[in-house]
């Protein structure tokens, strides 16, 4: 088993938008000959990088969808997936993860740690994911790779140690010096594709040495027998992978490597780290639970000859019908199979199974415990588990985060309706981030997501696409609804309408709370039954959906039912259910409520002189900033900055930096709105609702 397996690596290529994903995984596929020639990531030669097949994506020069790929490199076979970098497609990179053993984070040599590396690299940690950190860019001006190993170490805790020094930085970047063999590395040819090993030039003898110890010192501390060999200078290049193998794998050392993708310098040393020092599929670790026994987490071993275990970790919707990426946790499967989905209990024939390379696909007969492989024709959803049938389990689910920003969407012509309706369902399917709603007040369609640029993206790609011309109203922001006190309630339902009528009267009181909902039943001497408790706690959480002041959904809240009474013929479950809507009508106002906004992390980054501008335009919009670094010549912007105030931020801050300052932003808490902003809300609130 652990023969073949172990020739097996699957990777992510994760990192900050812009710092070279897409082009390094351009030279991967070039230096193991799966492609014949490489292109520039804008698509400004007319081609485009092969990872990013669609055309938005080579228009904008960003990675919008993960794209599945697979290679060779010295007898091991590498599944990679390029993920994007922009924060609004963070789901991509988070189903990526998920069904990955390793990852590369690439980090921008002149930047360095930026806002999204913290994003991925929490997302890492979420599915302990050992990554291998690289350093790119080398050749640009600014570029310090000692710097980078530093914040990788101050900003994301992680034991950064270096396998390599820059021969050279900036204009004068020529190779890499390889601490483990201590040997220079240059890579000549017009594409890079000739690796010259020569000795460390005199000059970097001191340093090499230096960081060589350091190194050293680092890894020993993970082996006993290293340390010896150390001490007595026997130590061989092997020992010392064999180390940092185990220390990578079990996240707690991360190695460093570096490079310039773009000038094809370091690559190829960076797919010999990924064959040394990331897992086979045996040696992670992956668990399910088992739905035969209430749920109770177990291990599924990677192992080819048990009964198969597949997870549909993403959907892509396209003219020949569903396309379901699947990843190979166990067992094998064929062309012509039946397999079971677990979340169905649905029996469905593989009639077509594929391997992808970007948007091209290889037909294949079958794959194997460790593949990443892709089935035709599988109706099922992100996240279902299926197996050959005598195991019922399901693999543990993609964290999904929720949804920020709304748009109102309607076709200019009737005739688009259902074409825009086909658009809807498959966009939903394939992205869990993405959300669609009917609005129960006006009948407008409403799509949310992760940022104005996730739903431009999908608008774009319904007029492309789909042939269908829509108008888009303003965004949206989802605000909430809390309280801020206490308040009492006892509330009596009754009602006679001949016959049996309906009884009931709940007790009790309402609070703030840290979780969105919290239901206490405190009833003793059974004054109200106890099969009519849950009747009590559905009335209440029917109405979180609806505050009472803007009809946002009600967070932060805890009932305590601590009395009631009832009648032994007309009280019921909906008896109660309506005492508890009656309770809560009578009490939310008692109870102070408030509106919530959601408050969003944002970074920004540019030229150092325009520092004073960039938070300029932050404090404009209510920001509050966090903190702001200065390195070199470019500064970064830490703040917190409301929904609410960012729409349109890209152009106000472009036109204050002359062009050369970008930012992300991400979730970061919901916060109560200033009372004059609340009172602008209720007041428009009132205003629509009065039309």
């Amino acid at each position: 088993m652990q023969a073949e397996l172990s020739r097996v690596r699957n990777i992510g290529i994760s990192a900050h938008i812009d710092s070279g994903k897409t082009t390094l995984t351009e030279r991967i596929l070039y230096y193991t000959d799966v492609i014949h020639a490489m292109h520039e990531v804008r698509g400004k030669d007319g081609v485009g990088a092969v990872m990013d097949s669609m055309e938005l994506e080579r228009e904008r020069g960003i990675t919008i969808q993960s794209a599945a790929t697979h290679t060779t490199w010295k007898d091991h076979v590498v599944h990679i997936i390029d993920t994007p970098g922009h924060v609004d497609f963070t789901i991509e990179v988070e189903r990526a993860l998920r069904v990955l053993d390793g990852a590369v984070l690439v980090l921008c040599g002149v930047a360095g740690v930026q806002s999204q590396s913290m994003t991925v690299d929490r997302q890492m940690r979420r599915y302990k994911v050992p990554s291998i950190a690289f350093v790119n860019k080398l050749d640009r001006q600014g570029a310090n790779p000692f710097r980078v190993k530093d914040q990788l170490i101050k900003k994301l805790g992680h034991n950064a140690v270096m396998l390599q020094i820059p021969i050279g930085v900036e204009h004068n970047h020529e190779g890499v010096v390889d601490l483990v063999t201590m040997k220079a590395m240059y890579f000549e040819g017009e594409d890079g594709g000739i690796i010259v090993e020569k000795e460390i030039p005199e000059e970097l003898m001191e340093q090499a040495a230096e960081y060589r110890e350091i190194m050293l010192d680092a890894v020993s501390m993970f082996s006993d027998d290293l340390t010896e060999a150390i001490l007595d200078e026997s130590e061989t290049p092997e020992m010392i992978r064999a180390v940092i193998r185990e220390a990578t794998i079990t996240r707690r050392m991360t190695p460093v490597l570096m490079g310039s993708a773009y000038k094809n310098r370091g690559v190829q040393l960076l797919l010999d780290a990924v064959v040394h020092y990331l897992p086979a599929p045996y040696e992670v670790v992956n668990s399910a639970l088992d739905i035969d026994a209430n749920e109770e987490e177990v291990v599924i071993p990677s192992d080819p000859n048990g009964p198969f275990v597949g997870l549909a970790f993403k959907l892509e919707d396209g003219r020949y019908g569903q396309l379901t990426y699947v990843r190979v946790y166990q067992g094998g499967i064929k062309k012509g199979d039946f397999i079971t989905n677990t979340a169905r209990q649905q029996k469905v024939k593989v009639g077509r199974l594929v391997r992808m390379h970007s948007n091209q696909m290889e037909d294949i007969d079958e794959a194997n415990t460790g593949d990443i492989v892709a089935l035709f024709g599988v109706d099922c959803r992100s996240g279902d588990t299926f197996t050959d049938g005598s195991i019922n389990v399901a693999m543990t689910s993609i964290h999904v985060p929720d949804a920020v920003v709304s748009y109102g969407i309607t076709p200019k012509k009737s005739a688009g309706l259902q074409n825009l309706s086909k658009a809807l369902q498959r966009f939903v399917k394939e992205d869990p981030t993405f959300r669609v709603h009917t609005d129960v007040e006006t009948g407008e369609t409403v799509i949310a997501g992760m940022g104005e640029l996730h739903l431009d993206v999908y608008v774009e790609r319904i007029r492309r696409e789909y042939k269908v011309e829509v108008e888009v109203s303003p965004p949206r922001v989802s605000y909430r609804e809390s309280i801020t006190q206490r308040a009492d309630f006892n509330y009596l339902h009754k009602k006679q309408t001949g016959g049996s009528g309906q009884y009931a009267r709940v007790a009790g009181y309402i609070e703030p709370a840290e979780a969105d909902y919290e239901f206490d039943d405190k009833i003793v001497g059974g004054v109200i039954p106890r099969e009519f408790i849950p009747s009590c706690d559905k009335g209440f959480r029917s109405m979180q959906d609806k505050g009472r002041l803007i009809e946002a959904k009600v967070t932060g809240v805890k009932v305590v039912i601590n009395d009631g009474a009832f009648h032994p013929v007309d009280s019921s479950d909906i008896a109660f259910q309506e005492a508890a809507r009656g309770a809560w009508r009578e009490t939310y106002a008692k109870a102070t409520p408030v509106i919530l906004e959601p408050v969003m992390k944002v970074s920004v980054e540019g030229p150092s002189e325009f520092l004073g501008a960039i938070m300029g335009t932050l404090m404009q919009r209510r920001g509050h900033v966090v903190g702001s670094t200065e390195e070199g010549e470019y500064c970064s912007v830490e703040s917190e900055v409301p929904l609410a105030e960012m729409f349109g931020y890209a152009t106000t801050l472009r036109s204050n930096t002359q062009g050369r300052a970008e930012f992300t932003m991400e979730f970061g808490r919901y916060e109560r709105v200033p009372n004059s902003i609340s009172e602008t809300l209720i007041k428009n609130f009132q205003d629509q609702k009065g039309k």
